[in-house]
This record gives C-alpha cells, structure tokens and sequence, in this order.
C-alpha cells in the first residue's frame, strides 16, 4: 500500500487522536483507513468465505459506516476494537441477508500464530506442527460459529479478552468461558482429524 502524505504527518498519533480530528477533517479519516484496511481485510478472509471483490465492498461499507458514526464513538475506549465490530457485524448481517453460515476462506497460518496456538496451555503442550498448519482451517470449520469466532479473534487477530469482550458485545466472564470451551472443541476435533498429543 502507498501511503498518502497526510499519513506521515499524523503517523506518530494514536487512532482515538485521529478520530477527534477526523470530524472536522475527512482527509484524517483516510489516514485510519490506511491502518486498518489489511488488518480488517485480512480478519475478514478469516470469518467469511467471500470473493476478494465482495471482501473490498464489505469492507468500504464498513469505512462509511464507521465514519458516518464518528461523532459516536467514545474517544476513551479503543478505536481498534470498535471498528472490527462494525466489520465483524456487517460480515454477519451480510450472510444474513444470504441466508447462509459465515466460515472463513482458507487460512494462511503464520508462524507466529502456530506459536500462540502451541504455546496455549489449554489446547496442547505438544503438537505435530506439520499436521496442525495442514488442518487448522478444516477443524475450525467443523466448529460453532461462536467458538470460532472467540478463536480466531484471540489467535489469529491476537486481541485479549476486553478487546474481544468489545467487539462481540459480550461480557468478559463470557468471553472467557467461550475461549475455554472453543479451545477444547477445538483440541477435540484435531484430535478427531488424527492429531496425537501427549496429552488428550
């Protein structure tokens, strides 16, 4: 991406300073646009199973929508954590509208993804890396909607539980039930793709 020169200029602010700016001045909001759009692209390939070309209209729908609703938003809370709600509901009401269950496309898993997911205490000590990068996608398929959701935010987008709390609009003590109960669903359906661990 090529950035714009008002990006240079504002790069050294935060996204909640950028929004007080952006209401009286459209070109900031560009500069937001420039920070999330891989970031939200991305999380959306993740939960939607879309074309590219859907994926870009989604997410301008998303941009107008969030700038549109600028003056709303509470400079206190997190910028990020707002925006990927307005993405991640706009994915759910589009599939909605299609009548149709949200699952990601294919995921490319990064390695320090695979890391957070070895590294969780709660899913494994000790995992066959080759066979967890070759089979992630298709278990987290097999998943709840809700469980993969709490994964793929935690994981993948590597947000903690507030964040994850604010974007789905759920409590923390729920949000940690769900991660706890997804980790196992999860743990069990590798299990069930023929994943051995040292302890099951």
């Amino acid at each position: 991406m090529i950035l714009s020169k008002t990006h240079y200029m504002y790069e050294n602010q935060t996204d909640e300073e950028l929004v007080v700016l952006a209401r009286t001045d459209r070109e900031v909001f560009g500069v937001l646009i420039e920070r999330y759009t891989d970031k939200l692209l991305r999380y959306m390939r993740r939960i939607t199973n879309k074309r590219e070309e859907d994926l870009k209209d989604i997410l301008q729908e998303t941009f107008i929508k969030a700038y549109i609703n600028l003056n709303n938003f509470n400079t206190d809370l997190s910028f990020s954590s707002w925006i990927y709600r307005i993405a991640h509901n706009h994915v759910i009401s589009v599939y909605r509208k299609d009548k149709a269950r949200p699952h990601g496309n294919s995921i490319d898993i990064e390695d320090h993804i695979l890391e957070n997911i070895i590294g969780d205490e709660d899913v494994f000590e000790e995992v066959d890396r080759h066979f967890l990068r070759n089979n992630l996608d298709r278990c987290l398929v097999e998943l709840p909607e809700k469980y993969r959701e709490v994964l793929i935010l935690n994981f993948f987008e590597e947000k903690d539980y507030r964040e994850i709390s604010d974007i789905l609009k759920k409590p923390i003590g729920t949000i940690g039930t769900l991660l706890n109960r997804a980790k196992k669903a999860l743990k069990h359906e590798l299990v069930q793709q023929g994943l051995h661990t040292t302890e099951l």
